[in-house]
């Protein structure tokens, strides 16, 4: 948090207009505080739009980010490319309800081919986190099998969005990058960038572990319509007003159906819509790519839209401070950490250990409290009210309220985790 002197007191003043400087020192002190190179700030209330830019977009390179910069923006890409199938859809070139395999011939055959647009937009169509990626999504696809049928729990896939990008493909006749760049990037004014795929002119800021480590982005070809947009925090609040009015682009009434509760988001946010987490009566989605950290968060009520762009691995630390910050002095926007963890603990459990699988991915709970992923420990495991639990990372001493049990109605045993947002089936 701010000292008393940086505190610059209140950001919106009775008139409703942002203190533009306030702001800007605001997020450039945190910035600092985090150890984070460079960030974008952007947002727009009351109808009024103010970014900040502070930083470097290489630490040590003395390039400036500036508002124009675009960052590697990692999962909130998947929420332009459910923007895209609802264009499509409203264009009458595919149906939410229709069966993927009408229009996705990697599927036919298989379990796959019966689930919908719908189920993929709001992760509940039964798929696989996601298998290795590659230079195809249609290998990807070809290799992405059911954890369950459509249409039960929540399960967060990457794989989803992939058919997602390669239903638009077929529909279309372009490529994802092509769709996006045509029904989406281009309308909203937003200069196309991609940190995988075709090669575009504008600056994009590099990732990194902490402040002074840059690393590379090693998203895969076959991965990009889940994540390979860059973007600047402008560019996010542009998605963001689209998503509260349609924009000219979606009608109002598609943007308010992309933003209505689907399903229980447990581990990543309140609920889950059509592309968008739903924080309360916010909606938004949380990015993050090698080293970068991103933030979209959306108030259709008011009309606010507030996004958040970092080059660092430290971006979790920098998003909570600046929100409870802004919260501070006038402007409240949630958070949807996870760092919220239950004062009450309880032992395990019964039959808690054991376990889990997504796809090739598996989680497991050991009887001295160890979670391990693909054996390989990780956290150690605390448990709380309602099968929920914590874990505390082995690394950063970081506790995430990020995971829950959850018993099978037929045998009344544990039988499938969440654990952020991904579900797992015990296999003992």
């Amino acid at each position: 948090m701010l000292s008393a002197s940086e505190d610059g007191g209140g950001l919106v003043g009775v008139t409703g207009r942002i203190d533009s400087a306030g702001l800007s020192g605001m997020v450039g002190a945190l910035t600092e505080a985090h150890g984070v190179p460079g960030a974008q700030f952007t947002v727009l209330h009351e109808g009024e739009l103010v970014a900040v830019a502070v930083g470097e977009a290489e630490h040590g390179s003395g390039r400036p980010v500036t508002p124009d910069v675009a960052f590697p923006v990692g999962s909130i890409g998947k929420t332009f490319t459910a923007a895209v199938v609802m264009v499509l859809a409203a264009d009458g070139d595919l149906g939410l309800d229709d069966p993927v395999g009408e229009y996705v011939p990697e599927t036919a055959g298989r379990p796959i081919a019966a689930v919908t647009p719908r189920q993929l937009l709001s992760h509940t169509g039964g798929l696989e986190s996601g298998p290795e990626g590659g230079p195809s999504m249609r290998g990807l696809v070809e290799r992405t099998g059911l954890i369950q049928p459509p249409g039960g729990d929540f399960s967060y896939s990457n794989a989803g969005f992939v058919l997602l990008g390669r239903l638009a493909e077929t529909v279309t006749g372009m490529s994802w990058f092509e769709c996006v760049e045509s029904i989406l990037l281009r309308p909203l004014g937003i200069a196309p960038a991609f940190v995988v795929g075709p090669r575009t002119a504008r600056p994009v800021a590099t990732g990194h572990a902490g402040r002074a480590r840059p690393v590379t982005q090693n998203i895969t070809l076959a991965e990009a319509p889940a994540g390979a947009i860059a973007a600047s925090a402008s560019d996010l609040v542009a998605l963001g007003r689209m998503l509260v009015d349609g924009g000219g682009i979606l009608s109002h009434e598609d943007a308010r159906r992309m933003r209505q509760p689907v399903a229980d988001a447990f581990g990543l946010a309140d609920a889950w819509g059509l592309g968008l987490a739903l924080f309360g009566t916010w909606a938004g989605h949380d990015g993050t790519g090698d080293g970068t950290w991103c933030q979209l968060r959306i108030d259709p009520d008011r009309g606010t839209v507030a996004a958040l762009t970092c080059n660092s691995s430290a971006g979790a630390g920098l998003w909570d401070d600046v929100v409870a910050e802004l919260g501070r002095r006038g402007l409240p926007i949630p958070s949807g950490s996870l760092t919220a963890v239950p004062d009450v603990v309880l032992p395990p459990p019964d039959g808690w250990s054991g376990s889990f699988h997504n796809g090739d991915t598996e989680y497991s709970i050991s009887a001295d409290m160890v979670f391990a992923v693909d054996g390989e420990p990780q956290a150690m495991i605390t448990f709380h009210e309602g099968l929920t639990f914590s874990l505390r990372d082995n690394q950063s001493g970081q506790q995430l309220y990020a995971g829950r049990c959850l018993v099978s109605p037929e045998t009344g045993k544990i039988d499938r985790i969440h654990v952020n947002g991904r579900l797992a089936l015990a296999r003992r």
